[in-house]
Formats: structure tokens, sequence, C-alpha cells
């Protein structure tokens, strides 16, 4: 450890319910992730839902709290339970906290209350080009179950399939 691991700390989070006075900060987290961003009032007409939740990791550091007015936002996930099933509608971390095990925790505790809400399986789709998310969600235990040829377009027009994933909570 050198001398200036004392005087930089990284952020440390916690995880939170997702409210809508959230949406603002998760939509701008949207942006920096996908070429086809949803906006917060998008995001918020899917949290007002009842089968909907979320969660999102706000920074708690002790010595900074005195210091800040809006707690940076770290990540958040948006999710929903219906008939039993559960589906990760939408994940995303700040690019500049990648790799700090927000998403992890951000998708334990959405499996987490997908379970209490008696979902017996949880689905999701992701990009078969983003290997970092395919890695997460196979620590997690999910299998891919389909696939969605030329699902998701980037902002040149190129086409990219999706796996279709799902995790058995029972």
């Amino acid at each position: 450890m050198s001398l200036s691991d004392y005087f930089v700390r990284k952020p440390e989070f916690e995880i939170f319910a997702l409210e809508t006075a959230d949406l603002p900060q998760a939509a701008a987290i949207h942006k920096s992730r996908f070429t086809h961003a949803w906006s917060d009032g998008e995001l918020h007409s899917l949290l007002i839902q009842d089968t909907v939740f979320g969660f999102i990791a706000r920074q708690n550091n002790a010595y900074t709290r005195p210091f800040i007015t809006q707690p940076l936002v770290g990540g958040f996930v948006l999710s929903r339970v219906a008939g039993g099933e559960a589906e990760i509608l939408t994940i995303g971390i700040d690019p500049r906290f990648s790799r700090l095990g927000l998403g992890w925790r951000l998708m334990r505790a959405a499996l987490r209350e997908a379970r209490d809400q008696a979902a017996e399986a949880v689905f999701l789709e992701v990009d078969e080009t983003n290997i970092a998310a395919i890695a997460l969600y196979r620590k997690l235990g999910f299998a891919k179950v389909g696939e969605r040829r030329a699902y998701y377009q980037d902002i040149n027009g190129a086409k990219t399939g999706a796996l279709v994933m799902r995790l058995d909570l029972g």
C-alpha cells in the first residue's frame, strides 16, 4: 500500500430501493451504456407499475457525506415479476464504477426481491457482444435458453444478436 492509497478512497455504495426521484440519474447512466437509451420518463412509466421494482447503488462514504448534497449513483437495476416469472428489464453501471462489484450487488438484490415475490425463474436478454455482462450473469447462475438474431442495433446501424438467459430460483 502506498502513501497515496491513504488519501484516495474508492466510493462506497449502498443498495436502496429505486425511487422516482432517482430516475434522472438512472436515465443518465442508461444513456452512457445503451445506444437506444430509455429516458427518465420511460423509466418512470415502468417503475410506477405494480409489478415493477428496482434498486439503485448510491454512494455512502462517511468521509465525503458531509460535503455531498446529492449522493453519487453508481448504477441501477429495473425488474418486474408477473405470473411466477421475473424479468430483468435493464441494468446499468456508471462506466466510472465498472468492475467494483455493483452489477453483482444490484443483481443479487433484484434476484432476492424476485424470490420474495414468489418468482420461480428470472429471464433477461443481453447483447451477445457484451462479454462482461454475460460473464456476470453466468456467475450468478443464468444459462442461455435462446437467441434473438439481429435484435440490437448500434448507432452505425450494425446489428447484433441477443442471448435470452434464465435462472431458476427454486
